[in-house]
């Protein structure tokens, strides 16, 4: 599968404390779409699967903009309903009954980014006028909840918040959101002591995880289920690890192409571009990294854990650091303490219920979070 993302605009009704991506007013015209979806097509391989993501900004402000990009997908000679996954990144303010048509329609993955409760919410993703955001995107979850028959969610982490991570996934356990991806970040200045209980928070969260499988409520947690993932496999594999720039791209309104969405920034062919979709590639301050990206430091290629951990994540590193494939003190407090909850969760699953991780071994940890409950 190639990873493509699309930001329609940069427009954005929120001014979230800790967000990578500078607001202006532009937004993706017809003739920078078609020379997008076109590039997508003929840059994949026939045999390989398109992971399309609208972004922004606040794509869903855009509503038409989404509209026209999928008309683009749809009418291409080289579209096939099976080869293309649509999904969108919403804060979570803006929904409707016609928003909810159109994400069925076209069988777009609907993925909320959302902090937990109003407390922690509200630390961060504001309003233009400091006001918080919980209330409305509460509401969009509890409405999205009954329109679609998946809502994915996505939390941000910050040294502020960390701590309150399990009331966060219980949070959303409680609205009944079943697939919840936490994410720390990378480029706050995380201190010492702070890395230094992660692995309290994260031995919480893998304690409440266990208390849901066992009770017959299993719920996908990327903290979990990605390193459980791993673990079964061996390592990543070479296609799991970074692809920034290779065989996943971010496309900005204007047209400029960057190595991954995380990294679009401004979005007009400033630092980490490597091109413009219709002036061509090698227009960016920074060349484009190999295939895979792997942390150079004498640490990573020393450590035991060095093929179950995420230093390879060039984005990451970035934030952390300034560097591509150099891993901060945090990603590895962070990585290592996962490892070890991820181990710790499936001693204790597997003794209490046998085998229950098959699917994990073919990437599928999803399938937890679906089966009946």
């Amino acid at each position: 599968m190639k990873k493509y993302t699309v930001l329609t605009t940069l427009r954005c009704n929120l001014r979230c404390r800790y967000c990578y991506i500078e607001k202006r007013d532009t937004t993706l015209s017809r003739q920078t779409a078609e020379s997008i979806i076109d590039f997508v097509y003929r840059s994949t391989p026939p045999d390989e699967k398109i992971d399309l993501g609208f972004f922004g900004g606040e794509p869903l402000l855009e509503l038409g903009a989404m509209k026209m990009v999928l008309e683009v997908i749809e009418n291409h000679p080289m579209y096939d309903p099976d080869r293309v996954q649509l999904s969108v990144t919403t804060n979570g303010t803006v929904f409707s009954s016609e928003i909810a048509s159109l994400l069925r329609r076209h069988g777009i993955v609907f993925c909320v980014s959302c902090d937990g409760p109003s407390h922690v919410q509200d630390t961060f993703r504001v309003f233009p006028d400091g006001s918080g955001s919980s209330a409305a995107v509460e509401r969009t979850i509890r409405q999205a909840r009954e329109a679609l028959p998946i809502v994915l969610v996505n939390a941000v982490y910050h040294p502020q918040t960390f701590q309150q991570l399990p009331e966060t996934v219980g949070y959303f356990s409680s609205m009944g959101l079943r697939q919840i991806h936490l994410n720390p970040d990378f480029s706050a200045p995380w201190s010492r002591d702070e890395a230094a209980r992660i692995p309290e928070v994260y031995g919480r969260i893998g304690r409440l995880y266990a208390s849901y499988y066992l009770r017959g409520d299993p719920h996908f947690i990327s903290l979990i289920d990605s390193k459980i993932s791993v673990i079964l496999r061996g390592g990543y594999k070479p296609l799991e690890k970074c692809q920034m720039g290779t065989r996943e791209l971010a496309f900005s309104p204007d047209g400029y192409v960057y190595l991954c969405e995380r990294l679009v920034g401004a979005g007009d062919g400033s630092n980490h571009c490597i091109g413009h979709i219709e002036r061509g590639f090698g227009l960016g301050n920074r060349a484009c990294p190999g295939p895979t990206l792997q942390c150079s430091t004498k640490e990573c290629l020393d450590c035991s854990l060095r093929d179950h951990c995420m230093n390879w994540c060039g984005c990451s590193n970035y934030f952390s650091t300034g560097s591509y494939d150099h891993v901060g003190p945090f990603l590895c407090a962070s990585e290592r303490a996962a490892i070890q909850v991820a181990y710790e969760v499936m001693e204790e699953l597997e003794a209490k219920v046998g085998s229950v991780f098959v699917e994990h071994l073919a990437g599928g940890a999803t399938i937890n979070s679906l089966l009946k409950r």
